[in-house]
């Protein structure tokens, strides 16, 4: 990823959980990446890497005055869209019905972020570029490919995400998507949305981001091997070949072997 990604567009993702080294040793083994503890100075963040390139960050689970949290949160995936500027999308995002999870802050010279949730209640962040502009591979084998909401209210939510940001949201093209509908910025789909009702009951609103595999049933078994549980074993949809499973600690979070476009150079 060469060029700035365009407000709106999901551009980064990271992953709280208990006990961060175990993160970063199951993402490593299964996705091929490279990462460590950060500088205390910076909470410990991790910004994990493939190809020498950020893909992904891992932090351990604490309060913001440093503090374990008590109880525990569970282990989760946090998308992040893009903005020009996170303190006038966060008054889009109140003015829209949403709340602040975590207020703006400066990340030194790497960006200003905030952690936002919809009326519905996912959670996602906001990141304005500085000298980090987000991951640097997308949509290569262990690398975020697609970025998902799903939610109870998929005309609401558009509304909101459409009030919140440039972005736009049409029913899916893809034959036997039906009902699926595509977040676009500037005409190109940067990610989907769903209905609640096609997820087992309890599971809340959410994003969940999806990896691009070369092969969905060898990255199951070998998450599997490693303690993984798998929420959906692999299967053909229209897309791909895709699973959803959950790393040890409980991280959600899906992976396709997409189909192949047809007439692709």
């Amino acid at each position: 990823m060469n060029d700035p990604y365009r407000p709106g567009t999901p551009c980064w993702i990271d992953l709280m959980v208990p006990d961060q080294q175990a993160a970063i040793d199951f993402y490593s083994d299964l996705f091929g990446w490279e990462g460590e503890v950060g500088p205390a100075e910076h909470g410990g963040y991790a910004v994990c890497t493939l190809k020498g390139k950020p893909v992904a960050g891992i932090m351990k689970a604490m309060n913001q005055d440093g503090t374990v949290p008590d109880p525990m949160p569970p282990a989760e995936w946090t998308t992040y869209l893009s903005t020009d500027a996170v303190d006038a999308t966060l008054t889009s995002v109140s003015d829209a019905g949403g709340t602040v999870v975590v207020p703006p802050m400066d990340v030194m010279d790497l960006g200003r972020m905030a952690v936002v949730a919809d009326p519905a209640g996912a959670v996602f962040g906001l990141w304005q570029p500085g000298t980090f502009g987000g991951a640097g591979i997308a949509n290569e084998h262990g690398a975020l490919i697609w970025s998902e909401l799903t939610t109870p209210d998929p005309d609401a939510a558009s509304a909101f995400y459409s009030a919140t940001l440039p972005v736009t949201t049409t029913p899916s093209e893809m034959e036997g998507a039906d009902g699926y509908v595509e977040f676009q910025v500037d005409g190109r789909a940067v990610g989907g949305m769903m209905d609640m009702s096609k997820v087992p009951p309890g599971v809340s609103p959410h994003w969940q981001p999806y990896f691009a595999v070369d092969s969905v049933d060898d990255i199951q078994a070998a998450a599997v091997r490693a303690g993984a549980t798998v929420l959906a074993p692999a299967f053909d949809m229209v897309a791909g070949r895709m699973a959803v499973l959950a790393d040890p600690q409980g991280g959600a979070f899906s992976v396709i072997a997409p189909r192949p476009r047809e007439n692709a150079a």
